[in-house]
């Protein structure tokens, strides 16, 4: 099977990022943004996709967190869109429930090439550790968009602010790992009747 990895350096005058995925991976990472609980939540989705992840960041912090955070954000999926290749074999579309104590997250993508974020989320906390909350939608949104996905993301309970990101990032991580993953029975053709999957 042809090895399914990608680098991406992305430069602007906001953020300098370099990322290295390995989608037939066992969850390794090496992950610094300087935001620590970005950190946290790309090593849990690593972990739990299987998606061996490489990611440095150095940005611009001493304005906000925004810049680094979405720039994160489409750096990865530009990684894992360029790893997908032409997109043969895989299985497209993965789903989860993702339970995290009183939190439980419904997660649907498609990878269609066609780009969508669905965001049902509320986080009670403006922040969790140094990162401001508002900025999650963001990352999800990018990161959709740039592996060219429809992405839904639904919290059906939570009260713990920790505990509702966290749920949806792992279950982002184990759809991520069904839709990319080999499916034995097609492995030499694109999931589409069209043939061609866009992006």
């Amino acid at each position: 099977m042809t090895q399914r990895t990608a680098s991406i350096v992305r430069k602007t005058n906001e953020t300098d990022i370099a990322v290295e995925v390995n989608l037939d991976g066992t969850g390794q990472y090496e992950i610094e943004t300087g935001v620590g609980f970005l950190d946290h939540m790309l090593e849990q989705l690593s972990r739990h996709s299987l998606i061996d992840v490489k990611l440095t960041c150095k940005g611009d912090l001493h304005i906000d967190q925004h810049h680094t955070v979405e720039d994160c954000g489409i750096a990865l999926g530009e990684a894992i869109h360029k790893a997908l290749g032409e997109k043969r074999g895989i299985r497209r579309y993965g789903d989860a429930l993702s339970p995290m104590d009183e939190a439980l997250t419904r997660v649907a993508l498609d990878i269609s090439g066609r780009p969508f974020l669905v965001w049902k989320v509320s986080i009670p906390q403006a922040r969790l550790g140094e990162m401001d909350t508002e900025l999650f939608p963001h990352w999800f949104h990018s990161f959709a968009g740039s592996v060219g996905m429809t992405l839904h993301v639904e919290q059906l309970s939570g009260e713990n602010s920790h505990h509702i990101i966290e749920s949806c990032f792992k279950g982002l991580a184990r759809a991520l790992r069904t839709a990319t993953e080999i499916d034995r029975r097609k492995a030499d053709s694109v999931p589409s009747t069209k043939g061609v999957l866009g992006g």
